[in-house]
Formats: C-alpha cells, structure tokens, sequence
C-alpha cells in the first residue's frame, strides 16, 4: 500500500477537491453582478485533445522532467489554461509520484497527471423542453462552459470562486439537469437545475443555486446514451475486479475481460508538519453496487481537508459513501488520491455507469437497491 509523508498544502493540492483549492489568485473586485450576466462559449485551441491545466501553478517545461537542476521551467501556467495536445510522452518524475507521463505540447511538456484531456463538440442546442417533462439530462462536451448565476448564493463551491475571482465553470464530462431554455440574450441558454430538486441533490442535499450556459457546449442526452452495454448477458455473470496495488479496475462478462481502465482510489499518508495519519483508502472486500445515480453533488468536510464539488458525473455506489464515478479535477489515473472513492475519466465512468447493474433511465436519474437485493458485485482486493 502506497504511503506518503505530506504536508498540509501538499495533501489539499493533490485532493483536487479541496474547498480551498480554488485559492488560485488574489481577490481583485467585490463585484458580484459579473455573476449574473450572459456568457458564450469561449475560443478553444484548434485541436482534436485539448488539455486543460487542472491545478494553478503548474509548469510548463522545456524537457519532460521534473528533476532538480534541469532548469526546465519556461513559465508557470494559471488553472485552466487550453493547450493543444500533441502526445503523450514517458518523463522522469521524481518525489515519489507513479505516474510518468508528461503531455507533449508545440510551447513545451506538462506533466499529464495535472492535465485533463478534453475535446470541442459543439452542440446544436434545442430551443425548448420536450411536452409533458420538466427538463433533461445534459453532458458537457466543450473544454469549459461559463456560468452566469441566478438566485441565492448558497454553496461553498461558488462562494470560494467568489472570493477568490474565479470564474464558476462546468467541465468537460460534467453532467447536469437543465431545467429552463432562454434566448433572450441572443443565444441559446440552458439552466442548470443544482438546488436539492434539480435531480443531484444540491450542496447538502438541502438547496443549491441556478446557473446558465450556452447551449452549444451542452450534448442534450437521450435514452440511446444510457441504454444498458451487453444487455443480453446475465447481470450475475457481470462483476467488477478492482486492484488497489495497481490501481486498475477491469469489467468481466462470465469471466472474460471486456473493459478495463486505470483508477484513482483512496490515499493513505502522513502529514509531515505535524505527525497526523490520514487514512482514506478505499477498502478490500466483496462491494456490492446499491446506488446509481446520474450526476451527484459531492460535499463534505471543512476548509482544512473538505470538499464541494458539484455535478460529479455517472455515480455507481459500492458501499457506503464510496462509489465509481468520473473525475474531471485530475488525471493522476493509476495512483490513489481520492476521499475513498473510485476515481475514473468521466468517458470510463460514463461506460461502467451503463454496463453495470440495476439500469437507470433518463427519467428515473437514479435507482437504488437495499439488501438482500444488489446490483454488480466489485471485488476489491490488494495485489
């Protein structure tokens, strides 16, 4: 099992979840109307991957290394920077991380664990609610979608973008429940339902906030995009192998591999200014799925070592609080670094949600089981 000595900073930078993480600059302006107003999609680089920097202060560099006397450092690079993504390469990367991966990019190489790849599929936007429903499920296939807030400023998540002048942004793989379509500004816009009835629960599951987009960066989803993978295979003979050590989980149909992907689980570590063991590793054992839910609002903890994440897309629960889901904060995939979770790519999480058992509809959003019923067994185990 992996162990670390972090500090605190050290521990907040790699949860990538952090209430605290978005501290990326300091506050220039109280203005809060900015909230409010109309934004369109943005330019995105010309590029099949585009990677988005998902931490602030990440370098770009001259060689793929990290190592200490390279000089290889040409300039440090603001969260959510857009660089186009040549390749990926194998790096030197000391202080004890796994991964080696750096991306290749025409000004220089980031290291690929802090940078996510995303696509620009622009969508046709619809321009009304289909009769006789409240609203539809929508996945964001743009790098970022601008957010323009309407209501009552409620959760920790935007107040921290507040504070700290950064703009609230869905991300590429995010998916959420819209509610209303405009077009009075000019373009289409959908709004995004995350109060505690907008089908995720909102912060705490009690209330939340509405934000509007562009319609364009949205891909409106429809039962063929959660229709069930393998549907004639019984359920029973699908299950779920997970490897702590190696940090990859493989689908199994009657025993043979049908998918397989690299994960991030819990992290085990010592805090290195003061002595404090952290445990979250994600336990070993026979899991079973009893909740599936489309998109959840993730919330938990203090400033010190919580989180508030919102529209955390394609949730398979597999026991208590710790489920399979897609991350778009990270893609540090192949070493553990969660809260105790099963962290993913949103495009394998998508894939795990529809292969795995019970089937959730569109309509439905989300399905639960309670013993002795269960949906698809996980064995959890260490090398």
């Amino acid at each position: 099992m992996l162990r670390r000595n972090l500090t605190r900073r050290d521990f907040l930078k790699l949860s990538g979840l952090s209430v605290g993480a978005l501290a990326f600059r300091p506050l220039i302006s109280n203005r809060l109307d900015a909230l409010s107003i109309p934004k369109q999609l943005a330019e995105f680089p010309n590029s099949e991957v585009i990677g988005r920097v998902t931490d602030p202060g990440v370098f770009l560099r001259s060689k793929p290394s990290n190592e200490a006397g390279m000089d290889s450092v040409i300039q440090s690079l603001e969260a959510d920077t857009l660089l186009e993504w040549n390749q990926e390469v194998v790096g030197r990367v000391i202080y004890g991380l796994s991964n080696q991966k750096y991306v290749e990019t025409p000004i220089g190489y980031v290291y690929g664990s802090v940078l996510q790849p995303t696509r620009n599929l622009p969508n046709t936007p619809i321009t009304e609610i289909s009769a006789g429903k409240s609203g539809f499920w929508a996945e964001v296939t743009v790098p970022y979608i601008d957010l323009s807030h309407e209501g009552t400023i409620a959760s920790p998540w935007l107040q921290d973008h507040i504070l700290y002048n950064f703009p609230p942004r869905l991300y590429y793989g995010q998916v959420v429940w819209i509610d209303r379509i405009r077009t009075s500004n000019g373009f289409v816009e959908y709004r995004w339902n995350e109060d505690a009835n907008g089908r995720g629960y909102g912060y705490g599951g009690t209330y939340g906030e509405y934000f509007w987009g562009d319609g364009a960066g949205f891909k409106v989803l429809y039962d063929e995009d959660v229709a069930t993978i393998s549907p004639d295979v019984d359920p029973v003979e699908k299950t779920m192998s997970l490897n702590l050590d190696y940090q990859t989980l493989s689908c199994y149909e009657a025993g043979r591999e049908v998918y397989f992907c690299r994960v991030s689980t819990g992290i085990q570590f010592t805090l290195a200014d003061s002595g404090e063991e952290i445990n979250y590793s994600t336990p070993p054992g026979t899991l079973l799925t009893h909740w599936k839910i489309l998109s959840k609002n993730m919330t938990a903890g203090d400033e010190a070592s919580g989180y508030s994440t919102p529209a955390v897309p394609w949730c398979v629960y597999i026991q208590g609080g710790i489920a399979i889901h897609g991350a778009f904060w990270h893609n540090a995939f192949g070493e553990p670094r969660s809260h105790g979770c099963v962290n993913v790519t949103p495009e394998a999480a998508k894939w795990i949600f529809r292969w795995s058992m019970p089937y959730v509809s569109l309509d439905a959003g989300e399905e639960r089981r309670s013993l002795p019923d269960h949906g698809t067994i996980v064995y959890s185990r260490h090398a």
